[in-house]
């Protein structure tokens, strides 16, 4: 498998704090890769690190490389990185004032994108890929906000898409939704990765079962192991990742 994006001694800080110690592994391109570990073991800055969320929090730190096709994503500029690189956060946050279409449209205005036509076929064929379109195309106008909250965590997904990254970092994004939104959301990562390279963090080991190709585990800042996630889960090699599946901690 070829790697899309490649970690190599990446570690983090928040000021004084250590989140992540000298992890390194690679992402397969047109993969998912599910990244779990207990609470506070190091997932979510692990992927704010991948696009250069991280040092947008004051006093934060990094050290290492993070590689997107072969460059470090710390020489290249940040905007660019997460227009590349996008996230889809655990609480849907569709703007609250602006409508789904606007909501989708939003990132390719922010670039400079004013023609209808091209805004038009971008939000449609987004919202498609997010699989929300059925649901809301007679609606496009309505507010955001006024969706389900599986609805909204999609228009979130759609409104990523519309700026065609080639990364799309999740951060347990089915953590507020029930199960049949869960589904959607589950359905719609294991299609994305025909047209992007999908990281996921979650809680939630069943999901990491069901969608992913490889998967991660992490433990206080480590990388413990990294395996295809069927021998992963059956066939750990190390006690710590076997303790973490078996519920013995965490």
């Amino acid at each position: 498998m070829t790697a899309k994006m490649e970690v190599r001694g990446l570690s983090a800080w928040y000021g004084a704090k250590r989140a992540l110690d000298g992890v390194t592994f690679d992402v397969g391109e047109n993969s998912v890769t599910a990244i779990i570990g207990p609470s506070g073991c190091g997932k979510s800055t692990l992927i704010r690190c991948m696009n250069r969320m991280h040092e947008l929090v004051p006093k934060a730190k990094v050290e290492g490389q993070v590689l997107l096709d072969g460059k470090n994503v710390y020489d290249l500029d940040a905007v660019a990185v997460r227009r590349r690189v996008g996230m889809v956060f655990q609480k849907a946050n569709p703007f609250p004032t602006m409508s789904v279409y606007d909501n989708v449209a939003a990132g390719l205005r922010l670039n400079g994108v004013r023609d209808r036509d091209t805004l038009d076929a971008t939000v449609e064929k987004s919202l498609k890929l997010a699989a929300l379109w059925d649901e809301v195309k007679e609606g496009v106008d309505a507010s955001g906000v006024s969706l389900s909250g599986g609805q909204q965590q999609r228009l979130c997904i759609a409104r990523a898409l519309a700026v065609e990254p080639e990364v799309l970092l999740m951060d347990e994004p089915c953590s507020a939704l029930d199960p049949i939104a869960t589904a959607k959301i589950e359905d719609l990562i294991f299609d994305l990765k025909r047209e992007y390279t999908v990281v996921i963090v979650t809680h939630n080991m069943q999901q990491a079962a069901r969608v992913a190709d490889m998967t991660a585990f992490m433990y206080l800042g480590k990388l413990v192991e990294l395996n295809r996630t069927r021998d992963l889960f059956e066939k750990p090699k190390e006690t710590l990742t076997e303790n973490y599946i078996t519920g013995r901690f965490g």
